[in-house]
């Protein structure tokens, strides 16, 4: 049911029924400089820690094995795997578009100056998790980066309770489509801090440093990308989505 609020001829401050979060930006990163920290002197251990603590859960891996990524696109309702391979489509056909060229300039006789596009080596995807599935933000995340010639993709998402410490089958599932094979079941500030510092896994190999970070999450998340900026890149620090519906009397609320 919708809980519909009348304010039209309310005195009220709109702000009162309308809240904003408590902690802002600058409250988090306090919060958080101890998990990046942590991470970046106990590497894997620091992680593991911070997922029992923050996701109430510790992975028993921390990279997701092939097999589980498999079984999750096997499982995948038809209906949802059709509706990500069109939106895999269409935002592929966008990203194609949007690839940059090099321009050469002639100057003076002999003489040019030329703008080069080149990718990145390495790029982190957030991909966040929680109460929501977001496989969108895998598409949105993973297509540029590909479409910019990035040779190397990890992503991280956090690991759920429900899911035996995996991040959510639909995120696998998306990962799976696009050919992601490097998935990471770590969220939070830990996740970012892993994949700017880089750690050495307890099963052997190794999650290495990137060069650049993107993709949406919680204030901490993006308090964590702000922290780590200059040790890697950032997208940008993102916030949380709000929709305004203006409409007449002869809209359908329900």
């Amino acid at each position: 049911m919708l809980r519909l609020i009348d304010l039209r001829e309310s005195s009220a401050d709109p702000r009162s029924v309308v809240p904003r979060a408590a902690m802002d930006l600058t409250d988090a990163g306090d919060a958080i400089r101890p998990v990046l920290e942590d991470v970046r002197v106990r590497g894997a251990d620091a992680v593991l820690d911070a997922c029992e603590r923050f996701d109430s859960i510790r992975p028993t891996q921390l990279r997701v094995p092939a097999s589980v990524i498999a079984d999750a696109l096997a499982g995948l309702e038809p209906s949802v795997q059709r509706a990500l391979e069109v939106s895999i489509e269409r935002a592929r056909r966008v990203h194609q578009d949007q690839r940059r060229v090099d321009v050469e300039t002639e100057v003076v006789p002999g003489g040019t100056v030329t703008e080069r596009w080149l990718p990145v080596a390495r790029v982190g995807l957030y991909v966040p998790g929680g109460r929501a599935v977001y496989p969108s933000s895998v598409v949105m995340n993973v297509i540029p980066a590909q479409e910019a010639g990035v040779p190397s993709l990890a992503v991280v998402s956090p690991p759920q309770k429900d899911c035996d410490g995996w991040p959510h089958p639909t995120v696998l599932a998306a990962c799976s489509l696009l050919g992601v094979e490097e998935i990471y079941a770590v969220g939070g500030a830990q996740a970012v801090a892993m994949l700017a510092y880089g750690i050495d896994l307890p099963d052997g190999g190794a999650c290495e440093p990137v060069d650049l970070v993107t993709g949406p999450g919680n204030i901490y998340v993006t308090a964590a990308k702000r922290a780590l900026q200059g040790i890697i890149g950032i997208d940008s620090e993102a916030g949380p989505t709000e929709v305004a519906i203006l409409a007449d009397d002869s809209a359908d609320a329900r």
